[in-house]
C-alpha cells in the first residue's frame, strides 16, 4: 500500500551544504531559519493559536539523501563509522522512507508571510516539510526515557580564531543584529565537530571549509578551520579565515 504526500513548507535554513550541520536539534540554538508554508496551506488559519506553543515538531523529507539505497544496518557517527546498528535504532537520514522528525524553538510567528521563525534548527535549507504540529510537554517529554546509544550528548571542541577571522566577526558584528556575534554562533556549528566519522581519531592537522548564511538576509560565508589532533589524544580546532561569497 502506498499513499501520495504533498509539501506543505519549505525551509530556508542557514545550512547551504550536508556537511556542518549539527546532528540534531538544539545544538547550534543561536542560528534562526524560517519555515514558509506553501500554496493552499500558506494561509494565516493554518497558524492560529500556534503563539500559544514555545516549539514545533516538524516532519520533513531527507531530500538530499533520495539517491541513496537503504541498508538494514549504518554505521553511526558516534560509535566512529566503523561500527553497525540497525537502521531504525539510529537517526540516519538514509531510510526505507526518506522522512525525518526534528523539533525547533518558535521565535515569531509571521501572519503576514505565513511563516514561522524558529531556532536550533537542524535541516539543510530547501528541506520540504510535510507537516507541522505542535510540542505538548506532558506527554512528549518523557522523564525516564532511556537510550544507552546516545546517553549525552558529545563533547564540545574548543574553537579558537586567528587574528584575521576575529577580526572579520568584530567587523560583521557592527554591521548585523543578530542577538549572538558571529564568533559564538560560528562556534555553536564547529564544536560539535563535523568532521566524518571516519576521519577522528587519526593524528596529524587537516583543513576543513564550508558555507554558512548567518543571516537569512545577509551573505553566504565560506569559514575554513583547522583540526590539529595528536597521538596523545589532544584536539583543536582554530578558525583560519572567514570570507563572504558572491551568489
Amino acid at each position: 500500500m502506498s499513499i501520495e504526500l504533498e509539501f506543505i513548507a519549505r525551509v530556508r535554513s542557514p545550512y547551504l551544504e550536508k556537511f556542518g550541520i549539527p546532528r540534531q536539534p538544539g545544538l547550534a540554538s543561536g542560528l534562526h531559519s524560517r519555515i514558509e508554508l506553501l500554496g493552499e496551506y500558506a494561509q494565516a488559519d493554518c497558524l492560529q493559536g500556534l503563539e500559544q506553543c514555545s516549539h514545533i515538531w516538524l516532519q520533513f523529507v531527507f531530500h538530499d539523501s533520495l539517491e541513496t539505497r537503504w541498508r538494514p544496518k549504518v554505521r553511526p557517527p558516534r560509535l566512529g563509522g566503523n561500527k553497525g546498528m540497525g537502521v531504525f535504532a539510529t537517526r540516519s537520514p538514509v531510510r526505507p522512507n526518506p522522512i525525518g522528525l526534528s523539533i525547533a524553538k518558535i521565535e515569531r510567528i509571521d501572519t503576514e508571510h505565513v511563516a514561522i521563525d524558529v531556532s536550533g534548527l537542524d535541516l539543510l535549507d530547501g528541506t520540504p516539510i510535510l507537516d507541522i504540529k505542535p510540542y505538548v510537554p506532558y506527554v512528549d517529554m518523557q522523564g525516564e526515557a532511556v537510550n544507552q546509544f546516545a546517553e549525552e550528548a558529545p563533547s564540545a571542541l574548543n574553537v579558537v580564531f586567528e587574528n584575521g577571522a576575529r577580526e572579520f566577526c568584530s567587523l560583521w558584528d557592527t554591521r548585523q543584529t543578530s542577538v549572538l556575534g558571529l564568533s559564538e554562533l560560528i562556534t555553536q556549528v564547529l564544536a560539535q565537530d563535523p568532521r566524518p566519522a571516519y576521519q577522528k581519531g587519526k593524528s596529524g592537522a587537516r583543513e576543513y571549509g564550508m558555507t554558512l548564511r548567518p543571516d537569512l538576509s545577509g551573505p553566504v560565508l565560506n569559514i575554513r578551520w583547522v583540526y590539529i589532533s595528536t597521538e596523545t589524544g589532544l584536539e583543536s580546532l582554530t578558525v583560519i579565515s572567514i570570507a563572504e561569497v558572491r551568489v
